[in-house]
Formats: structure tokens, sequence, C-alpha cells
């Protein structure tokens, strides 16, 4: 049995992980953090990490990123696993990240759905067969009206993915609108669309001459990633310290 701290347990995701858990009979959802203390829950839930006082095996993180340097600090003094599904970091912050797994195991991938992740698979072979023969690639990211960065940590995961692919360098191009010029052809766009209540689509563009491959992902429910920050909870417990993502959940 993993017993897990769910930090953020207030939140959408937070409360999608309270409602699945029960189909996960080898884990045990044992406390919550959570600064909105108006939701009843079955289990205590502390307005910060630093007043829990639970014994746990896992942190699940889906919280805000000014959260996240704060807990990983708590995680490393008491040597508990985390599983970070945070978005929107800064660049410190992901640095940050990147040294707490050298005390602590450490799960951190930009985006935690399955599918995302096969998405992006997928991607880095449609990459090497295509980037040479002339397919301009594209990136287009659609979220709802709250989100609050852009363009997504998922697309530019898939950004990364495809141009640690390719032999040539790539330029990432978020706007063109101040640029009067034919696209380059080492260029890779990324745009993002934001309105209603978009869980989340990714299409990633593949467009050559008379020809156009599209790859796509889209997210119904928050259900998705609540699923896959649960399966890396019970991949990252008894883990040695180190750093994590779904590639290594995916090969397990």
């Amino acid at each position: 049995m993993t017993n897990i701290l769910m930090h953020g347990c207030n939140g959408r995701i937070g409360q999608a992980i309270v409602r699945i858990i029960k189909d996960h009979p080898n884990l045990n959802l044992v406390a919550g953090v959570d600064p909105n203390l108006s939701i009843p829950n079955t289990f205590p839930v502390f307005d910060h990490i630093s007043a829990c006082n639970v014994p746990v095996d896992v942190i699940v993180d889906f919280s805000t990123a000014s959260a996240v340097r704060p807990l990983l600090e708590h995680a490393i003094t008491k040597k508990i696993p985390v599983v970070v599904c945070t978005t929107g970091l800064s660049n410190e912050d992901i640095e940050f990240v990147h040294d707490a797994s050298k005390h602590i195991p450490v799960f951190f991938s930009a985006n935690m759905s399955l599918g995302v992740n096969l998405l992006i698979t997928l991607a880095k072979r449609a990459t090497e067969v295509l980037a040479d023969s002339g397919f301009d690639i594209e990136i287009i990211e659609k979220h709802h009206n709250q989100k609050v960065d852009a363009p997504s940590g998922t697309a530019l995961a898939i950004a990364d993915a495809i141009t640690g692919t390719l032999d040539e360098k790539y330029e990432l191009r978020y706007d063109r609108s101040g640029v009067r010029e034919k696209r380059p052809k080492n260029e890779i766009g990324i745009h993002a669309i934001r309105g209603g209540t978009i869980v989340g689509e990714h299409d990633i563009l593949f467009a050559g001459n008379d020809e156009v491959i599209t790859l796509s992902h889209s997210a119904a429910s928050k259900e998705v990633f609540a699923v896959g920050a649960l399966k890396a909870a019970a991949f990252l417990h008894g883990k040695a310290a180190g750093l994590y993502n779904m590639e290594h959940l995916l090969d397990s």
C-alpha cells in the first residue's frame, strides 16, 4: 500500500484524484494540503505543507508554481518522494526540481496524460521520417480561458522532443505578426488558443507539398491527468533519488 499526500487537494485535479483513487486498491489518500479548507474531505487537510504531521510515502503535487519550491524543501527534509504535476514553472523553479532530485525521487513531466506522452513519442518518430522531406512543423495548443501560462508546458515539451530529434538547429516561433517574410525552413511555430472550458487539446501539423499529417490529442476531462499522476505515484514509491518522467513510466 502506498500512502499519498495530495498537495492541492481541493483544486479541480486534486478533487478528481479524490474521486478516482478508490479504483486503485494499492493507493491510499491519507492527507491533503490546500489553502482552501472549505471543501469537506475524508482525510485531514492542512493549509500548508509545513503543518502536515501525517506520515506519507509519496506526495502528489497539483498546486501553484509558487508553492512548488516550499513543497520540495519540505520533501527533502522529510525524505519523501514527490510527483510534481504543477505547470507554469519558471526556469529557476525547474532548476530547483532538478536539484531536489539529487536528494529524493522526483517525478516531473510537463503533462501527466498517458495519451499525451504517447503523442510525443509518435511526434518524434514522425519528425525522423518527415523533417528531411520538406515538411514544416507547427504546434497548436488549446486550453480554457482561465489558464494563465502560454504556450502550455505540454506544447513546449512537444517542441523540445521534436528539436531533440532534428540534426539541424530549429527556431521556435511564437508570433509572426511583426515579421514580413516567408516562413523559414528551420522553424517550428507554436500557437496558443484560450477560450471557454477547453480542458486541453494539442495538434502537431506536419505540412508538406500537397499533403498534411496531423497528430492530435484531446482531453475531455481533468481525470486523464489524475490517472497519470496516480500511476506515477505508484511507480515512484521505493525508487532511489533521481529525476523520473513519463518515459520511465511507459517503459516500466
